[in-house]
């Protein structure tokens, strides 16, 4: 069924059937033809943040083996922006973001994102997509299917191939979205296909098939997941999930309950069932360590050092490797299945330290009106230390220079004409967004965010700005002001405004990023970069970023576009690979069309921004040249900075590795 074989006859051969018959009954035994090879399997391992240099022989012992027994790709890349759900919705699909619209972990979609049955007072306007029903209403609102491409397990599970989704909430969701939906009753619905997240068991995740419960009770797990908590208290350090704050340092133990029961799930239940079945399968396993622990570590409070190289986050690297070496394990305890079956280790982004003051290896600090202003503490909020870059302060400083105001898009307004709550910018008490994302303008009263004239999406590294408008001498205002911000590294703008003919100073073009598609999702108008260096120059490790969060200095994120969080963590092993090192560049939208060129099909295309299968480096493969790095430079803005990517291509695809906004000498980033 997957490994097709053509017999041709030519049509100057003609063969008699007796003929046939007796030529068939003179072969001795030896000859008659050998049993059909076992179609092969795939065990797609997600290490969440994993940064490739943290993987080494003493610590990650799995991903080590993974890497020295297989291939190794040590030239691979995520997408920018380098968020997980932007990178779940490429590994789902292997088609970039220009055409699955899934640009950031928060966005902005054009309209209130609600559940169908419920009143509009339960709603966003800026959705946070790691989540089941959020992921689900995007779908309603989009045709179905927001993402607007097959993904590689759903068009697999149509193909025959038993299939499953385990482990962090939101991209392993994604791995099947075309198949979520609300049903009839007002439930999230899978297709009683297998997702299995932090939301299993409960009503807010998809129901599990009724043969996967039963399964769970016959091995004695619960059907319920675990909470990130360890089991700890709400502000316990030992809960992973817990944050900490400006005076109270994080978590200082990985996430080893959750990703226990997870791993459990997949070598107690799924992985064994699938092996009394004469089928193939793709189990895809996302591992929330090393993220989780990296963005909430308490290693470091308001620190830059050890930052995300400390203690607690070396727990959440070897968390990581224990779940993939349980897998390991049970392919090694069942040989038949470990001679068919590939293992693909990949992670959907690097990471950084998070700085929210300096600007500069060397201690510069920012020095825009956002970290100079006395913010107003609301709910648990702590003061932070004078001069930090708070929550939501790229849209203070847009309110600040474009002189709008500033809407919370998650507080309804009390009063007023405005169905969004107004934010004090200015004075002893200014306030700033609630989650970081921000509407501007002089009044808001759509729902839906269409009468903003500035609607900004925090998410970290990086944030998404939309113009509903399409105003386009507000979109150039906007560049030129981005331009001037101290802590901005690089601007890239909607092709619609900024063509090649009519450049925008400063600026790249979507297009040159890979996010111009067929995206039913609205692409939003600028997409911004912020500033990071490395405290050691040319280490990756020592990458600090400035970040659009409520996290603190010294904790993690990513998001950026630097090579610390382009350049993720990528590996194979099985029958399909070779040994050895493959150089040339290649990332996570290669994965879904190799691994459906591995199972025998191709998934069907809406867009045209797609993977390659990566033939160098499977068994029938050859050595290639390894490519080099290319630039591609901005025209100058009004102060002279113009945004500089470094990029390389290969088969067609645009791999990105670093950009920054420097002066017309500067030749590369550093």
């Amino acid at each position: 069924m997957f490994r097709r074989v053509d017999i041709v006859v030519g049509m100057r051969t003609q063969i008699s059937v007796p003929a046939l018959v007796l030529l068939a009954s003179t072969l001795p035994c030896s000859a008659q033809p050998p049993a059909a090879a076992l179609p092969h399997n795939v065990i797609i391992f997600v290490a969440d943040g994993l940064r490739r240099d943290a993987v080494n022989e003493n610590d990650t012992p799995a991903l080590w083996r993974v890497r020295k027994s297989g291939m190794d790709f040590p030239n691979s890349h995520s997408v920018y922006p380098t968020f997980t759900t932007a990178n779940a919705s490429v590994i789902a699909t292997g088609h970039g973001l220009g055409d699955t619209g899934d640009y950031s972990n928060t966005l902005y979609p054009g309209v209130w994102i609600t559940k169908p049955d419920v009143t509009k007072a339960s709603g966003t306007v800026v959705p946070f997509l790691e989540s089941d029903d959020v992921l689900t209403n995007m779908n309603r609102t989009f045709g179905g299917n927001y993402l607007g491409e097959r993904t590689l397990l759903s068009f697999a599970r149509e193909k025959g191939v038993n299939v499953a989704s385990v482990g962090k909430l939101g991209p392993t969701a994604i791995q099947l979205n075309d198949l979520l939906s609300w049903d009839s009753l007002g439930s999230l619905s899978s297709s009683d296909a297998i997702v299995i997240d932090d939301s299993t068991g409960l009503d807010t995740g998809f129901p599990l098939p009724a043969r996967v419960h039963e399964a769970l009770e016959k091995a004695g797990l619960a059907a319920e997941a675990p909470l990130r908590s360890n089991g700890y208290r709400e502000n316990s350090q030992q809960n992973n999930g817990f944050t900490g704050d400006a005076v109270s340092p994080g978590t200082l133990s990985a996430n080893y309950v959750q990703e226990k029961w997870f791993v459990d799930v997949a070598t107690k239940v799924l992985l064994p069932s699938f092996a009394t079945e004469k089928k193939p399968f793709v189990l895809l396993f996302w591992s929330r360590d090393p993220d989780g622990t990296q963005h909430n570590n308490g290693d470091s409070l308001q620190q830059l050092s050890p930052g995300i190289n400390g203690e607690s986050v070396r727990r959440g690297v070897e968390n990581a490797d224990r779940c993939l070496g349980q897998l390991l394990a049970w392919l090694d305890a069942n040989p038949q299945m470990k001679a068919t079956t590939d293992v693909i280790v990949t992670s959907d982004h690097g990471f950084a330290t998070i700085s929210r003051r300096e600007i500069a290896a060397d201690g510069t600090q920012t020095s825009e009106p956002s970290a100079l202003l006395d913010y107003e503490l609301s709910g648990k909020e702590k003061a932070e230390p004078k001069g930090t870059l708070p929550n939501g302060f790229l849209a203070i400083d847009l309110a600040i220079r474009t002189h709008l105001r500033m809407f919370d898009p998650a507080v309804r307004a009390s009063s007023g004409p405005s169905v969004y709550a107004e934010l004090s910018v200015g004075g002893d008490h200014s306030q700033h967004p609630s989650t970081g994302s921000a509407l501007l303008g002089e009044k808001v009263q759509e729902l839906g965010g269409s009468d903003a004239r500035v609607i900004v999406a925090g998410n970290g590294g990086s944030d998404l700005l939309y113009v509903p408008s399409g105003d386009r001498e507000l979109v150039h205002s906007l560049v030129e002001i981005l331009s001037r911000l101290d802590y901005v590294s690089g601007i890239f703008v909607d092709d619609r405004f900024c063509s090649i003919k009519t450049g925008c100073g400063g600026a790249l073009r979507l297009s040159d990023i890979g996010l111009l598609g067929s995206s039913k999702v609205p692409r939003p108008a600028i997409v911004v970069s912020f500033k990071e260096f490395y405290r050691t120059p040319g280490d990756l490790l020592s990458g600090a970023q400035v970040a659009d969060t409520a996290l603190q200095e010294g904790q993690g994120n990513h998001g950026g576009f630097g090579r610390d969080q382009t350049l993720n963590n990528m590996a194979a092993m099985g029958p399909d690979f070779r040994h050895g090192v493959d150089a040339l560049p290649m990332g996570n939208i290669d994965v879904a069309p190799t691994v459906a060129h591995i199972l025998g099909f191709s998934i069907p295309a809406n867009g045209r921004i797609v993977g390659r299968i990566v033939q160098e480096a499977l068994s029938a493969g050859t050595d290639v040249p390894p490519k080099t790095s290319q630039v591609l430079r901005s025209d100058p803005a009004a102060n002279g900075l113009t945004t500089l990517m470094e990029y390389q291509e290969y088969g067609g695809i645009r791999y990105l590795d670093r950009a920054c906004l420097v002066d017309a000498h500067t030749k590369h980033c550093t």
